[in-house]
């Protein structure tokens, strides 16, 4: 089902983010989580600048993320040709 394919990637999508910001934090004896200065700066700028204003390096991320969804829609699409509630 496409629902639970997109749910599964925005899953995967958000799990390895967590596992990549938890390697780049410090845990404390007490599970505390410090996130560096350098990774909140760098987040918080990109976080705060529209995608258009991105260096082509950070969109090239985003773009891979988009491919990996078009990747699942046309896959979708191929299984149910005929379908067009899921064409784009």
């Amino acid at each position: 089902m496409l629902r639970d394919e997109l749910a599964a990637y925005a899953h995967n999508a958000w799990s390895g983010w967590m596992k990549y910001l938890f390697e780049k934090s410090i845990k404390s004896v007490d599970g505390t989580v410090i996130i560096p200065a350098w990774a909140v700066e760098r987040w918080e700028r990109q976080a705060n600048t529209p995608y258009n204003d991105l260096p082509s390096r950070e969109k090239d991320s985003d773009r891979a993320e988009a491919d990996q969804i078009i990747n699942i829609l046309e896959r979708s699409n191929q299984q149910n040709p005929g379908d067009e509630k899921y064409l784009f």
